[in-house]
């Protein structure tokens, strides 16, 4: 019998862990974790994304700063913004939210980023030390999913999982964290991507899936076995003339046929995405305990 995992019950059970650390802190009259978030422009889905992790701090307790940015600023501005919440004892960690003006390197505002404040878990060195599986930041939706599939008791020991998109968001680290010796892990890891070659031939052979492509329902029923985990990352538009706003969010995969193979599936919404800002909410407050930086140094 097929199980929906359910991501708002699982981010709403680590929001109530994180809210009672909280209130301990406040209890001891000591500060709460504060997360800062830098947004360029306009983009009216960044603005949502940004406005719902600061709505997410205020319900467990942290406090939180939202820079607003005009989508005219230059890159070295920016690196200067960044450089003052690098510097700010009372920010704990903060992100800038992608994407970014053209005229801007992404990469070039990743790379100053104090590694010690990078929640995003996108600096370099906290790429390291995912890699080397030494303690650091993870990335918040890769870091999101391993915690579905641990808090639903998923087995990946041995498993076949593939993986359906290599950004480095999300099928990238995911890919690395699932084939370390650990639980999530020590599993069998296929990376496919848009050179991938029949497809369908991986996905037949996986006993878990996680589709993060943004293609709409790239994964059709006939590509499954029975018995698959299917952990969908996309979130895509879909013209609906019957809803509201005139469009319904859809993942990667085709839900309404898949789910009846699957044994374990996340909808879209209400899965993954809301796991990321839980775990964003998570390595903040590691960044607030100094769990895995010197804060002196910030390495």
């Amino acid at each position: 019998m097929m199980q929906l995992i359910d991501g708002l019950k699982i981010s709403r059970a680590i929001k109530a862990e994180i809210a009672e650390v909280v209130k301990e802190l406040q209890a001891q009259n000591k500060r709460v974790p504060h997360l800062a978030a830098i947004l360029v422009g306009n983009n009216i889905a960044s603005a949502t994304y940004v406005n719902g992790k600061i709505k997410s701090c205020k319900e467990v307790g942290f406090q939180s700063t939202l820079i607003q940015l005009p989508d005219t600023i230059t890159e070295h501005e920016l690196i200067s913004e960044i450089h003052l919440l690098n510097n700010n004892d009372a920010i704990d960690g903060f992100i800038v939210q992608l994407p970014l003006p053209k005229h801007i390197d992404e990469k070039d505002v990743i790379n100053n980023i104090l590694p010690s404040k990078d929640v995003d878990g996108f600096h370099p060195v906290n790429v390291g030390k995912m890699v080397l599986d030494l303690p650091g930041f993870l990335p918040a939706t890769p870091k999101g999913i391993l915690e579905l599939l641990k808090r639903y008791h998923i087995e990946t020991d041995g498993k076949n999982v593939v993986v359906v998109g290599r950004s480095n968001i999300v099928g990238m680290p995911v890919n690395i964290m699932l084939s370390k010796k650990a639980y999530p892990g020590n599993a069998t890891v296929t990376l496919c991507h848009s050179a991938t070659v029949n497809l369908k031939s991986y996905t037949l052979e996986a006993d878990i899936i996680i589709a993060a492509t943004g293609k709409i329902n790239l994964i059709t029923a006939d590509m499954v076995k029975d018995g698959v985990v299917i952990i969908d990352v996309g979130m895509n538009k879909l013209e609906d003339a019957s809803k509201k706003r005139g469009y319904r969010l859809v993942g990667d995969v085709d839900f309404e046929n898949v789910s009846k193979k699957a044994s374990y599936i996340t909808p879209v919404p209400g899965g993954v995405g809301l796991m990321t800002v839980a775990s964003l909410l998570q390595n903040t407050l590691e960044a607030y305990k100094g769990t895995y930086y010197d804060k002196l140094i910030g390495l």
